[in-house]
């Protein structure tokens, strides 16, 4: 596991590691809880919209603690893990007094089963605990802090035991299963004792303050029918590859970042945790990114996921619209909005004094050539899915990304990483706009009449040419991040995985060589660049792919089980890892990190099925 964050800023205890959380989803929302019970994010509503517990990005922003009073104390010791093919965790805590169960769940609605998972989440989570031997001494802490902290609720002690919170537009009533809760202020705090045997369901049901009043659940039952909800979804795949339950992980993280509504995917369920601690790149990704259109739709299609593919897509397609001369935004919110500006939240003190917190993203506003080649891509991989000939919408995306490409391939853009700086002609960015048009010359005949592929081809064919002519750098002897620039970019490791060119070409071995001897480290991650803080994890999986498509297979398998070997204790991954620590980096669980797992694993089994 990675290290610890270290001490906080002004004298404060530290953040728990990034490593230290666990995720939970009902495809709706996801919360994340430490080892030590600690429920401290929570956006109930939407993955994308305020959260109720903001501990994550200020230690005063609100959690809710569920644990042994001896947590963290001589003698006590921590067992974790999902249970089989599911987000429902189950902690085991052995204490000197004896040994207590946590499971926690946000539920699924009941009955829900197969792809009904996340339809109609109620926004509840859920908490059991029972007593697995001797008399254990537990501890209960609440303290909600609606809109990522912002607000301070009035609690409500109510005559059927429950606390109700009530701060703007939230309502949250807290559950105890008979247990005697008492506000102390502005939170609950309860100590009881559990015994052998003995079983206590708690839940937090979230509701708008002007809506429906929040769901009323039994939480033993609503933990047994959310696992029976995740297990009917694992059982409608399968994956026949290796690495198989890695693989199955993967893909069940994956589901756990689909809001299931729209079929969209979060890059990731957490904002503004950052590339380097203290630092200031820190993003909000609780949003869906059309540039990792292509790598999703693969990685679905291959951990035999069609049903979620299918629907991903439809969601592009319908959030896409008709396509203009104005570049298409790179990310759009999870119901398909365009507009989702950047706002700081300058209260909020940030993970580990890593300012600013930020909420939307303004990455939408920035021009990136390679978005409609991860688009038309993913249209290409699906066509036979989609049938012989598309519909009309269908068309008319596709028509209209190519030919915007088609007029804007010569312009320089911001990059696959989202540079704020200069626009640059991007190495990745021009082979993108290759693969548009490379793409749609192959889909022509089902784009009807005004499918146009031999001038399409002849496109294709001048980028290939300038692609070969100006991004290879004969002074480093590689293919590079920009035309014109000396700096080594793992992007460049695209060229194969989007069959620009193959990994035996040798100037691009050349390159892989060079992008493993430069930007790699000792501990098997690879950096996006040379000054990048850590090895980028999505990268590091690219370079798995590489080699086997350079018939290294045995250096290829090496580098996977390395890579993976910087999952946390439960399988979840970040965006980065720092090669020193090996501390876990940046939002998670990154959909980015898991996908390039899928992808390297299915490289591995079958070079040649992509």
């Amino acid at each position: 596991m990675g290290a610890d964050a270290g001490r906080g800023y002004a004298g404060r205890v530290a953040h728990p590691a990034i490593s230290e959380y666990a995720y939970l989803s009902d495809c709706r929302s996801g919360a994340l809880v430490t080892r030590d019970g600690s429920v401290d994010w929570w956006c109930p509503d939407r993955f994308d919209t305020p959260s109720v517990f903001s501990r994550l990005l200020d230690l005063e922003a609100g959690h809710w603690r569920l644990a042994p009073v001896a947590t963290g104390r001589p003698g006590h010791r921590v067992e974790r893990a999902y249970l089989p093919d599911t987000l429902v965790l189950r902690t085991v805590h052995h204490t000197p007094e004896g040994s207590v169960a946590v499971t926690d769940a946000l539920a699924a609605e009941p009955g829900a089963r197969g792809h009904e998972l996340g339809m109609n989440s109620p926004a509840v989570l859920v908490r059991v605990v029972e007593g697995l031997s001797g008399r254990v001494p537990m501890a209960l802490d609440f303290r909600p802090r609606p809109e990522y902290g912002l607000l301070t609720p009035y609690l409500h002690e109510e005559a059927d035991g429950s606390v109700l919170a009530d701060a703007g537009p939230v309502l949250l009533v807290l559950r105890a299963g008979g247990l005697p809760l008492r506000v102390d202020g502005d939170r609950v705090r309860h100590d009881f004792e559990m015994s052998a045997g003995q079983v206590v369901g708690l839940d937090l049901a979230y509701g708008r303050a002007y809506g429906s009043p929040p769901a009323r659940l039994d939480p033993v039952t609503a933990v047994a029918e959310t696992v029976r909800a995740w297990e009917a979804f694992r059982e409608t795949h399968r994956y026949e590859g290796e690495y198989p339950d890695l693989v199955r992980r993967s893909a069940t993280v994956l589901t756990g970042l689909t809001y299931a509504r729209s079929g969209a995917v979060a890059a990731a369920a957490t904002t503004s945790l950052p590339e380097l601690p203290g630092g200031d790149r820190n993003y909000d990704y609780r949003y869906s990114w059309l540039r990792d259109f292509a790598m999703t739709m693969r990685a679905l299609w291959v951990a035999a996921c069609p049903s979620e593919a299918s629907r991903l897509f439809a969601w592009a397609a319908r959030s896409i619209g008709r396509v203009g001369s104005e570049p298409v935004p790179v990310l759009f919110g999870l119901e398909g909005e365009r507009d989702v500006s950047e706002h700081e939240c300058r209260y909020l003190t940030g993970y580990a004094g890593s300012r600013p917190v930020r909420t939307g993203n303004d990455a939408w506003r920035q021009r990136q050539l390679d978005v409609p080649g991860e688009v038309v891509a993913a249209v290409w991989r699906l066509r036979d899915h989609l049938g012989d000939r598309f519909d009309l919408e269908l068309r008319e995306m596709v028509l209209g990304l190519t030919e915007q490409v088609a007029a804007t391939w010569h312009l320089p853009d911001q990059g696959m990483w989202e540079t704020r700086d200069a626009e640059r002609h991007y190495l990745s960015s021009k082979v993108l706009c290759w693969v548009t048009m490379d793409r749609a010359v192959q889909l022509a005949p089902r784009l009807g009449e005004r499918a146009d592929p031999r001038r399409w081809a002849g496109i294709r064919d001048e980028i290939r040419s300038t692609v070969l002519r100006e991004g290879f750098d004969e002074r480093v002897g590689a293919y590079t991040g920009a035309f014109g620039s000396p700096e080594l970019d793992a992007s460049a490791l695209l060229l194969p995985v989007m069959r620009f060119l193959p990994a035996t070409d040798p100037r691009m071995r050349a390159t892989i060589e060079a992008v493993q001897r430069d930007l790699g480290t000792d501990s098997g991650l690879v950096r996006r660049w040379r000054t990048d803080p850590a090895g980028f994890l999505l990268c590091s999986f690219w370079l798995v792919e590489c080699l086997v498509l350079a018939g290294e297979r045995a250096r290829a398998r090496a580098l996977f089980e390395r890579v993976v070997g910087h999952a946390n204790d439960v399988g979840l991954l970040s965006e980065q890892v720092d090669p020193v620590t090996g501390a876990q980096l940046g939002n998670t669980p990154q959909a980015l990190s898991h996908i390039g797992l899928i992808n390297a694993a299915w490289r591995l089994t079958d070079p040649a099925d992509f």
